[in-house]
């Protein structure tokens, strides 16, 4: 038998496609009335979409529990079809309104629509092994800058990314991050049902 240490497996990432758009379903925002965090979500009571693309047309709530703040969305209509949200850039895609969870990131924006997608970017960040299993098209972590896929900036991304779980936890005004207004970074229409991945 060796007494050589055994060393531990890399840690592994597997990319199956995930969208950005499949983490959509919950979105912390800065509310529009007294800048605290508010909430996007699907509008209660609606069947779960048969496909995730859905969820670009799912009628949506914005509800504050700080001012009491709530506002409604559903998809535009253009001729027989319906215009769906753009995800992607530091504004939700609904409301348009900043998003809650931004902060200062290796001289840029780091953001995150809600936890389950802080704890999907940091799996991915963190893993020294990256395997893709489908077309890059369309897929999150395939559209991820550079800078955040890069080993030399793993430990400060990481960082960042700890800073926006503390960020999900706080709701009110005072607590916001000093990034969370609006940047004139919100995608392009081009006249038709859109999806861009954004900076992520």
């Amino acid at each position: 038998m060796s007494s050589e240490p055994t060393r531990p497996a890399p840690v592994r990432h597997q990319d199956h496609g995930t969208w950005l758009v499949q983490f959509s379903g919950r979105i912390l925002v800065v509310c529009p009335r007294c800048g605290g965090r508010a909430l996007v979500a699907p509008l209660p009571g609606l069947a779960a979409p048969k496909y995730f693309s859905s969820l670009l047309f799912q009628p949506r709530r914005l509800s504050c529990t700080n001012c009491g703040k709530a506002a409604d969305w559903t998809a535009a209509r253009r001729g027989n079809g319906l215009v769906g949200a753009v995800p992607g850039g530091t504004e939700d895609p609904f409301f348009r309104q900043p998003l809650w969870l931004q902060t200062r990131c290796a001289g840029r924006i780091l953001w995150a629509y809600d936890e389950e997608h802080i704890d999907a970017l940091a799996a991915y960040v963190g893993a020294r092994l990256r395997e893709r299993h489908a077309s890059p098209t369309m897929a999150m972590f395939a559209r991820l800058p550079v800078w955040m896929k890069s080993a030399h900036r793993r430990a400060e991304v990481l960082a960042g990314l700890a800073t926006l779980r503390a960020l999900a936890l706080r709701s009110r005004p005072a607590e916001r991050s000093d990034v969370a207004h609006e940047r004139g970074d919100r995608p392009r229409h081009h006249g038709g049902v859109l999806f861009r991945g954004g900076p992520y």
